[in-house]
Formats: C-alpha cells, sequence, structure tokens
C-alpha cells in the first residue's frame, strides 16, 4: 500500500509538470500572430493558432494545478523522461492544428510537419511557395522551441529542482554552472543571442527581414526549414552561405562549449573531443566532396568548393538547409552524406544523429585497443577522454551506455530503411533519407513528399521523434511507465522479470 501511494505521489508530481509544460507551450502557439502588424492581410488565420492555444493552455493550467503533489518533488532522469516524452507529443498534436486547419492538407501530413518542426528535423511535406506567412513564421518558432526544448528550459529556470531530471531526459544533461536556474537562463540568453545575430547579419546579406527572421531560427536550432522551395540555394550568395555555415557550427556546439566560448576560454574549448573531431571531419569531408563530386558537377572553382563547404556543413551540423539538389550526385557523394548524418552533431546541443562525442569516443577506443597489443601484457594505462570542459576516465560501464546506444540507434536506422524499400524506394534513396530522419537532418532526395506512401510516412514521423529525444530515454520511460502501472494495480511482478 506505501508503495502504491509512493507511486501515486511521484505520478502526481509527473502530471503536474507535464500540465506547466503544456501551458507555457501554450504561449508559443500564438507567437506567429505577431507578424500582423507587419502582414495585417493575414488575421483570417489568427483563430487557428488561438483556439488551439485556448484548449492547450486549460489542459496544461488544469493538469498543473489539479495533480500539484502536497511537496516539492525532484524528478528522476526516468521520470523526467516521462514528462518529456507526453509534454512533447500532447504538444506536437496540438501544434499540427493551423496546418490542417490552415493548409487543409491532410491531420497525418500536418502531424508529419510538426514533428519535424519540433525534433528540428526539417523534412517537410508543406508547399513553402503557396503557404501564407503565418504557417512559415510558425514553423521556423517551432524549430527554434523544439531545438533548445524551450519549454523545458523555462521550467527548469522557474521551479528549479524538478527541472534537472528533465533537462537530463531531454538531452541537456551538462549544466552550464550548478544552479539550474541560471544554467537554464545563461542557455537561453547564449541562443537568443544566437537568433538576433543570425537576422541582422542575413538581413545585411541581401535577405528579406521576413526571410531573415525564418532562416536565422533555423540555422541556430539546426532545423533546416526554409522559406523557399531551393532553401539557401534560392539566393545563391556565398555571403548568406557563410552566415549560414557559421550559424549552423554554433548550433552544433554544445551549450557548454558554447559557453566557454563566449567566456573567451578557447583552451577548454579546443581540447574539448567533439570540437577536435569536427576539425578534422569538416575539412576531410569538404576536400573529399570536392575531389569526388561536386569538381565534377559544376564549372570552375568557387561554386564547387561552396557546394562542398555548404552541404559538409549542413550534413554533420543535421541542419538540412541545401544549396542544391542530390539526383545528379555520384554514389560516393551520397554515401559521404549519408556518414555526416549518422554521426551528427554536439552532445547536449541542437542537433541530432549518433553525436560526434560518441564517435570520437569510439575511435579513442579503437586507439587504445591497438596501443594495448603494442605493450606488454602487465602494462596498465590510463584511459582519459575529454567530455565538455572535464576530463573523464573511461570504464566499462562508459563503454556498455555508449555501445548499446549505437547498436539501438543502427538497429532502428537498418528496420527504417526496410520499411522504405518495401514501399518500393530504391536501397541508396532508403539509406539517405532514413539516416536524414532519425538523425533528425532534413536533407531530402526526394523520397519525402506529400504523395509519399503512408507508412513511410509515419516510419520517419517515429524516427524523427526517436532521434531527438534519444532512445534509450524513450524505451526505458515507457518500460518504466509499464512498471509502475503493474505495481499501482496490485502486481507484484515488475515487467523486466517477464523477459
Amino acid at each position: 500500500m506505501r508503495e502504491k501511494e509512493f507511486l501515486m505521489t511521484r505520478y502526481s508530481g509527473i502530471i503536474s509538470s507535464i500540465g506547466m509544460i503544456l501551458f507555457l507551450s501554450s504561449f508559443v502557439m500564438v507567437t506567429p500572430i505577431l507578424i500582423l502588424f507587419s502582414f495585417p492581410e493575414e488575421a483570417n488565420h489568427a483563430w487557428d493558432f488561438i483556439i488551439p492555444s485556448i484548449y492547450l493552455s486549460l489542459i496544461g493550467i488544469t493538469m498543473w494545478k489539479w495533480f500539484h503533489p502536497p511537496y516539492s518533488i525532484t524528478l528522476t532522469v526516468q521520470e523526467g523522461g516521462v514528462v518529456v516524452i507526453f509534454s512533447w507529443i500532447i504538444v506536437i498534436l496540438f501544434s499540427a492544428w493551423p496546418f490542417t486547419s490552415v493548409l487543409g492538407i491532410p491531420y497525418s501530413r500536418a502531424l508529419f510537419e510538426s514533428v519535424s518542426g519540433w525534433t528540428t528535423t526539417g523534412l517537410s511535406v508543406v508547399d513553402v511557395s503557396s503557404a501564407c506567412k503565418m504557417i512559415l513564421i510558425w514553423r521556423s518558432i517551432i524549430q527554434l522551441a523544439g531545438g533548445a526544448g524551450l519549454a523545458i528550459i523555462m521550467m527548469s529556470a522557474i521551479i528549479g529542482p524538478t527541472g534537472v531530471g528533465i533537462s537530463s531526459a531531454e538531452g541537456r544533461s551538462d549544466q552550464l554552472v550548478p544552479n539550474v536556474r541560471r544554467s537554464a537562463r545563461i542557455v537561453l540568453i547564449i541562443y537568443l543571442l544566437y537568433a538576433i545575430t543570425g537576422i541582422i547579419a542575413y538581413h545585411i546579406s541581401g535577405m528579406s527581414l521576413f526571410d531573415a527572421f525564418n532562416h536565422s531560427f533555423t540555422a541556430v536550432s539546426t532545423g533546416g526549414f526554409s522559406t523557399r522551395y531551393d532553401s539557401i540555394g534560392y539566393w545563391d550568395s556565398a555571403t548568406i552561405e557563410a552566415v549560414s555555415v557559421i550559424l549552423m557550427i554554433l548550433g552544433n556546439l554544445s551549450f557548454v562549449t558554447a559557453w566557454y566560448l563566449w567566456r573567451g576560454e578557447f583552451r577548454v574549448v579546443s581540447r574539448n573531443g567533439e570540437v577536435r573531431l569536427m576539425g578534422v571531419l569538416i575539412p576531410l569531408s569538404v576536400a573529399l566532396l570536392y575531389i569526388l563530386t561536386s569538381s565534377a558537377l559544376f564549372p570552375g572553382i568557387e561554386k564547387p568548393i561552396r557546394v562542398a563547404v555548404f552541404e559538409a556543413v549542413s550534413a554533420i551540423t543535421t541542419t538540412g538547409f541545401s544549396t542544391v539538389t542530390y539526383n545528379n550526385w555520384n554514389a560516393l557523394g551520397i554515401f559521404l552524406l549519408v556518414i555526416l548524418m549518422m554521426i551528427g552533431g554536439g552532445t547536449c546541443s541542437t542537433a541530432g544523429g549518433i553525436k560526434q562525442f560518441r564517435i570520437y569516443f569510439l575511435l579513442k577506443m579503437l586507439y587504445w585497443e591497438i596501443k594495448s597489443y603494442l605493450l606488454p601484457t602487465t602494462a596498465v594505462f590510463a584511459r582519459p577522454v575529454w567530455e565538455g570542459n572535464r576530463q573523464v576516465f573511461v570504464d566499462d560501464a562508459k563503454v556498455r551506455q555508449v555501445m548499446t546506444f549505437i547498436s539501438l540507434y543502427m538497429a532502428t536506422y537498418v528496420l527504417g530503411v526496410m520499411v522504405l524499400c518495401s514501399c518500393g524506394y530504391s536501397l541508396s534513396d532508403s539509406l539517405f533519407e532514413f539516416a536524414s530522419a532519425i538523425g533528425t537532418v532534413g536533407i531530402s532526395i526526394g523520397v519525402t513528399s506529400p504523395q509519399m506512401a503512408d507508412i513511410a510516412l509515419w516510419s520517419e514521423t517515429i524516427a524523427m521523434f526517436l532521434g531527438r529525444m534519444e532512445l534509450i530515454i524513450v524505451f526505458t520511460s515507457i518500460i518504466k511507465i509499464a512498471d509502475d502501472s503493474r505495481k499501482m494495480l496490485g502486481k507484484k511482478d515488475s515487467v523486466w522479470n517477464l523477459y
């Protein structure tokens, strides 16, 4: 009985936390109507955002206040995972409302667009050439919010210790400073300064103010939604591409690394394993793409170099902007982009993928394994890696954690590729498109479209969600809910004992 009462109290805290996130997210839903000051002709679409915002706020505040526990509760990472999953699912469902009510597209397609936005993927089934400005800015806003987990960070800033488990579950385990509130506020300041700087830089480079807002939001969030069908390639401007590359790399950095960069502690930044890996991968990838692919497709020297640089950075930072199409690329160029998309961006950043730290970790493990064969069998040597701003020594638990994640990620990827192949897409196209979906990248080879098969659409939708939420967090949270449900129903056997 005590265990049941304990679980009921814990889940009251979980439901209350979900309610608070929903309430905060309802304010995000009405932000698109601010463009009415500049585009009053869009007023007829305002209620398509106001109505779902009202429903979301009512549901949120009811859950928040009705289930508020009698005393303060500090959520664990597993409980934070439950909060994150359910709050994101509900917010995503409501965020799809404007897409279907304004554009008239089926709800399944609207839901795909909403998931792609909040997970900062950028794959799209919306015709941006005919979409109204309120919808275009809505796509960019949800990518900006989803990139930082904005509602989660706001919640951490307001209610303190409860936010630790939530931010950790969402992939924000590293705190900039010991105080959670202050750490969250620093992240918000850094993130918003990126966005404001991007708006100014894009506008100076030749974009309209509306386009500058949209592309700055989606660049710093490594989201990739664009107001143009040809993405950044619409402008064919080296200056705009340079601004985009800088913003994509900044968005790719973990907020911890960005904080030390902001403070001018370049030595800390330079010895970070992810930064060193990126410093090798980007130049190497650019050189390979130029020599083996782009130099044969485009005349001169400048254009092939620009394409190689931009596409490599866009892929590894999982942003998804593009300047060209990939229909005429050779297999080697496509394969290289797939590898970069799979590697992904920095840990605790807005980017997706396996994450650069895990790849850096694997390379270090390979180095240590080779080194162990060359040393005497009795030799003992340390195995340090730089994670963020600190040096940690590798133990078996860390190895298992990294290998488990990569194995689960690859298994999900292979399954998704098989699903796309079963829908009639070629193996090459399926490998590319599903890598883009599960890595929350957003560049497309043409598979993703409003006409795509439902099973392909839903497989990519699930992949985007799993890729953003971190696979292990999703699965362990589902198992926790099932396990706790059995206990509250009076069943003694744990879910773990059923296998």
